[in-house]
This record gives C-alpha cells, structure tokens and sequence, in this order.
C-alpha cells in the first residue's frame, strides 16, 4: 500500500503504519485484537503500539483492558508537520555556513530529488526563469511558476501545449516525455533526464554549462518563429 510509504515518511516503521491504519479502520482496539487483525507477532504488535502512542499517532486508554485509540490522522500529520518546521529552523539555524558554492558539476539521482530541486531553483530565483520540457513535468512545478510571476520574475517555457500560468512566455513546441532544461537568472541550470525509475540530472552554476543551455534555448525557440508555431 502506497500509504505505508507516506506514513513512514512521517517517522513510522512499516509494521506502526499498518496498525495505525488497521486503527483508524476498526476503532479502538486491544492490542491482541490488533495482532490478529494484522497478523504481525503480538510482542511485536504491543512494541509497536508503544510506539505509536509515544509518536503521537495513538492514544492508551487504561482500563480493565489495554485499548488503543488512534489519533485522527488530520492531528496526526498536523503534528509532525508543525515539529518538523521548528527542527527545520533550528537546523538552519544552527548548521555552519558554507564557505563557498561548489562551482563543478553535481549529478542529481531520482525523480523526486531531481523535482525538489528544480523547485528550488524556482523559489530562490530573483530575476528570470526558463524551462524546456514536456508539459506533464511542469504541472509539477505550475504552482511555484505562478508563485514567482506573482514576485514578478521574467518567466520563458517551451513546452507541448498551452498552460495556465498567465504572464509567463510560452513558446510551444513537441517535446520528450523526459528530457529537462531549466534556468535560473542566467546563472544556475540543470539539464537530463526525469524518468520514473531512472532519473539523473546534470546540475551546475558554471558559466559554460548555463551559457551552452541559454544557447541551445534560444535557438529553440529562434526555430520556433521561424516554422511559426508562435
């Protein structure tokens, strides 16, 4: 279930995720009534049930049984987000600044590494933005496109389609499923390949890299006008 790989990233293991589930299905229950429900160990289940109470995600009602009530998980997800926006800021906080950014070239490694940086880029950008790729991967990106038109910033795509991101430029053109460029004030890019199970990208704010992508998108869209498609 897709829901256990959600609930872990909320700090649960896989066997708490499946009894806060079977919780949140069938009310509260002992925990022998959990172990056969799920059929996960009963030592196993009581230290898991332990755990859930201490991770916020369950309630102990004491009685003449043990029961277990499990949190809504509107509470629960509310929770964990609220602590980790104070760790998050402690941390940055806290962490060391760097000496000075890497100006090599950094390989970035699967699909959701590769979105979350991309919308990086696009929320620490200050003046303009471009983008070449298909439209499915920039509906990933649309609400933080529109985010950064609302702060003004100059905003270039080349995609298959229209979208609805007015004030920004959009040149359409046939593009690949997977193939991705995008540009940030003239002075980061990232380019590759976003797939399902085999993503990399190439990331860097060399001035070569960023100028040979600025380049390869003007001719794009120079081709663009000149088949008048625009």
């Amino acid at each position: 279930m897709q829901i256990i790989d959600w609930l872990t990233e909320f700090g649960l293991t896989n066997q708490e995720a499946t009894i806060y589930i079977t919780l949140q299905t069938e009310g509260v229950l002992t925990g022998y009534e959990v172990s056969k429900l799920t059929g996960i160990s009963r030592s196993n289940t009581y230290t898991a049930l332990a755990n859930l109470t201490e991770k916020g995600a369950s309630n102990l009602i004491e009685g003449e049984k043990k029961l277990y009530s499990p949190v809504p998980v509107e509470e629960f997800c509310a929770s964990k987000l609220r602590r980790l926006e104070k760790t998050a800021g402690k941390i940055c906080k806290e962490m060391p600044e760097r000496r000075a950014e890497y100006q090599g070239y950094v390989t970035i490694q699967g699909r959701e590494n590769i979105l979350d940086h991309m919308i990086n880029m696009i929320m620490k950008a200050e003046k303009r933005i471009y983008l070449s790729m298909h439209k499915a991967i920039i509906g990933e990106l649309e609400e933080y496109l529109a985010e950064a038109l609302k702060r003004d910033l100059k905003i270039v795509i080349i995609t298959n389609g229209s979208l609805d991101l007015p004030g920004a430029t959009v040149y359409p053109s046939d593009k690949r499923m997977n193939e991705i460029r995008l540009i940030t004030d003239s002075s980061r890019a990232v380019t590759g390949d976003i797939k399902d199970h085999s993503s990399t990208c190439l990331y860097s704010s060399k001035e070569n890299l960023v100028e040979l992508l600025k380049d390869s998108l003007t001719n794009e869209i120079e081709l663009i006008k000149i088949r008048g498609d625009r």
